[in-house]
């Protein structure tokens, strides 16, 4: 009977986006971009701001002092640059990373719930859940204004814990067993997310999450590149 309980239940899988999904950092490979589309826009320091994050101190820090930069930014201007960027991004040859492309097809076809869970922002995020055909996008959201314009201000950076949070209050939204739901993910701040669900999966060598790995039997998946449509290579 609980078996039978059990099968009946909704299962999900949630996916970390930066180097799980896509290869490259969604914010900074778009604030190149944005960067040459608005260079009136770029403050002062100018774009090499975000060299920083290759192993920054405080990722949450680090996520809000992003976002600032695009306070005063209308919302519809930041989503247009957005799918710009994505249509650009998504034809490179090495943009996607091909385990990960394959699982979302294999957990799609096996009728379980797509989840990308994401320290990004939705205007990058939206045109890659289109894609992939996933509804559901967990991340960090930015403040807007009644006049439509981004105030610099995020509600909360979907990093380490907000994630791990995200990904219980989904599977408990749509009555899902965490025994039953996945999650993937490439670094340590989304620990959390991978100890929430009964089936984690380390995508890449992350040292942290590889040693969690191995010490609970964690599944672990290759980062190799590839370019959109290659997860069946």
């Amino acid at each position: 009977m609980t078996t039978e309980l059990r099968t009946a239940c909704p299962a999900l899988a949630f996916f970390d986006v930066d180097e799980t999904v896509i290869a490259e950092k969604s914010m900074l490979d778009f604030w190149r971009h944005w960067s040459r589309l608005h260079p009136a826009r770029v403050p002062p320091d100018g774009p090499e701001w975000w060299a920083e994050a290759a192993v920054p101190p405080d990722r949450e820090t680090l996520n809000r002092r992003y976002y600032r930069r695009y306070a005063g930014v209308p919302l519809a201007d930041l989503e247009a640059a957005g799918r710009l960027w994505y249509d650009g991004y998504r034809r490179g040859g090495a943009a996607f990373v091909r385990s990960a492309l394959r699982a979302v097809a294999t957990h799609r076809a096996a009728g379980r719930e797509v989840v990308l869970v994401s320290g990004s922002m939705r205007p990058l995020l939206a045109p890659l859940a289109d894609e992939l055909e996933v509804s559901t996008v967990v991340c960090t959201e930015l403040v807007v204004g009644a006049d439509g314009v981004l105030t610099g201000e995020v509600h909360r950076p979907m990093i380490g814990a907000a994630k791990g949070e995200a990904v219980v209050r989904v599977m408990r939204e749509r009555g899902a067993d965490p025994r039953d739901c996945f999650a993937y993910g490439d670094h340590e701040s989304d620990l959390a997310m991978l100890r929430a669900v009964g089936n984690p999966v380390v995508v890449g060598d992350s040292p942290v999450l590889n040693d969690e790995a191995e010490r609970f039997g964690w599944s672990v998946a290759s980062a190799r590149r590839g370019p959109f449509g290659s997860e069946g290579t």
